[in-house]
């Protein structure tokens, strides 16, 4: 106990002095130190007998022209002149005119430089392009704003191939701020419309060569990006990154015949028919599974792109939105600010049998052998070194090969079921020690935590907060850290 009393003493210190330390840094941290006096009521006029440039350029920002002091103050200290922000932060600044960026009131996803620093992109007083940008959305790594941050088109594989459009800019297809619908590719990625309109108005269906390499098989109605990728690929003709097989060998007339008026023929009755000539495995396992999936009951296709996807299993929009447009209830768990990796970005089948199985809610392990599947001592993730994956839960589930370096993901230091979030802390059951075949204390990763989403850090049961007040609620002595 007097161990810990003089280890939170040297942290309380330690705290008192770090405060102290960014009191005295703060002039230095938030403002700039003049190099001349200035009189507190300096007006614009003054300002730009000085810095001129600011005022002049390609596009010079409308803030401008209402004057230097409706973003900037003059503080005298003493002999001393700073010149500081009206606000503490940049980001802060440009909201009180342009709120309609405010990423905490978007519901959608922000673009991420645009969460917090404008200045990341934005000069906030004049440039050679448009919109104050730093730079150009066009040229090559050293001239192109955004490839200061998107490696895209840049590493493209020997045998692969790059969209000739990324040559014409990024601003071709995206548009930076724009957010809307969850799950909608357009908003998600910033898209300037959706596909496939955007990519007709440089590609016509009706050409002649276009038709010929789509085998005659209409294709003008068809989403491009579920089979091509849209900026790179390791492959010809921008395919994405996981083809079905009959398409990746050109075998079409598997699955396909002629097409008749203008509409796919198929060479059986109906998709699923279809799909289980060759996967009769998935069939018997819908059929057979002790917990049924509804949704594999359908039809193939609701799920699944017969051609090709960017992700593992084919899915038909991405493994996140093909589940939630069912499943309406987690989607709007999604509105709540910290996400669960895998449940938002990975894909749900990461945890859960997409086809059906043995366990509750589908899930692909019970209780904590689930979240130690990758967060355990013992996580073991496979390599696939030609398809550059890892795999999980015996090879059911595929990950990108940096997947865990990538998403950060927490390897717990767990011995014995202790260990977390503090040194001899139990994760599991704790057992009573006068009667080893009872449980005490039930335990479990869901005791603490949510495995969806929260509105906390720390995905929090109850969206609590990561602090003391938390413990309280197992832990009513913070001196013995008991539960009375």
């Amino acid at each position: 106990m007097r161990v810990a009393v003089i280890r939170s003493s040297w942290n309380f210190r330690t705290i008192q002095f770090l405060a102290v330390g960014l009191l005295i840094c703060a002039p230095q941290a938030f403002a700039a130190k003049h190099p001349v006096p200035l009189d507190p009521k300096t007006d614009s006029a003054t300002c730009i007998q000085c810095h001129e440039d600011k005022s002049k350029g390609k596009a010079v920002h409308s803030a401008i022209a209402m004057g230097c002091t409706s973003c900037h103050e003059v503080r005298v200290n003493k002999d001393t002149t700073y010149v500081k922000l009206i606000t503490a932060t940049p980001y802060k600044l440009c909201l009180t005119c342009h709120s309609d960026k405010d990423a905490a009131q978007i519901q959608g996803h922000v673009h991420q430089p645009a969460v917090r620093d404008c200045l990341t992109c934005h000069d906030p007083h004049t440039s050679e392009n448009k919109n104050q940008l730093l730079k150009a959305t066009s040229g090559g790594e050293k001239e192109n704003l955004c490839l200061g941050c998107h490696q895209t088109g840049l590493k493209v594989p020997d045998k692969g191939s790059r969209h000739a459009a990324l040559d014409m800019g990024c601003e071709t297809c995206h548009t930076m701020h724009k957010v809307g619908e969850i799950g909608k590719r357009e908003f998600d990625f910033h898209l300037a419309k959706a596909t496939p309109a955007l990519c007709l108005d440089c590609h016509d269906a009706k050409d002649v060569n276009l038709q010929k390499a789509h085998q005659n098989q209409p294709f003008g109605s068809a989403d491009c990006v579920t089979c091509h990728d849209p900026h790179q690929s390791r492959s010809p003709k921008l395919m994405q990154a996981f083809l079905h097989n009959p398409f990746e060998n050109k075998m079409c007339d598997t699955c396909h015949q002629p097409a008749k008026d203008g509409k796919v023929v198929l060479t059986q009755a109906d998709a699923k028919s279809l799909c289980v000539t060759c996967h009769e495995d998935k069939a018997k396992q819908i059929e057979s599974a002790k917990v049924q999936h509804p949704g594999a009951a359908g039809d193939c296709t609701d799920c699944h792109s017969p051609h090709a996807s960017k992700s593992p299993g084919l899915p038909k929009t991405d493994p996140v939105s093909i589940c939630l447009d069912c499943h309406t209830d987690i989607a709007e768990l999604a509105k709540k600010s910290v996400h669960h990796q895998p449940a938002f970005g990975q894909g749900c089948a990461t945890c859960h049998e997409p086809h059906g199985g043995d366990r509750p809610k589908l899930l692909r392990a019970q209780g904590n052998a689930l979240c130690l599947e990758c967060h355990g001592p013992d996580s073991r993730p496979q390599e696939l070194q030609a398809e550059h994956l890892l795999t999980i839960f015996g090879g059911k589930v595929k990950l990108p090969e940096d997947y865990y370096k990538k998403n950060k993901v927490a390897i717990l230091p767990l011995r014995y079921g202790l260990g977390h979030p503090v040194d001899y802390h139990p994760v599991s059951d704790v057992i009573d020690p006068a009667n080893i075949t009872m449980v005490k204390t039930p335990m479990s990763c869901l005791s603490c935590h949510q495995p969806h989403t929260s509105a906390k850090p720390g995905l929090l049961v109850k969206d609590q907060e990561n602090n003391l007040a938390f413990c309280d609620t197992c832990h009513k002595n913070r001196v013995t850290m008991g539960a009375q």
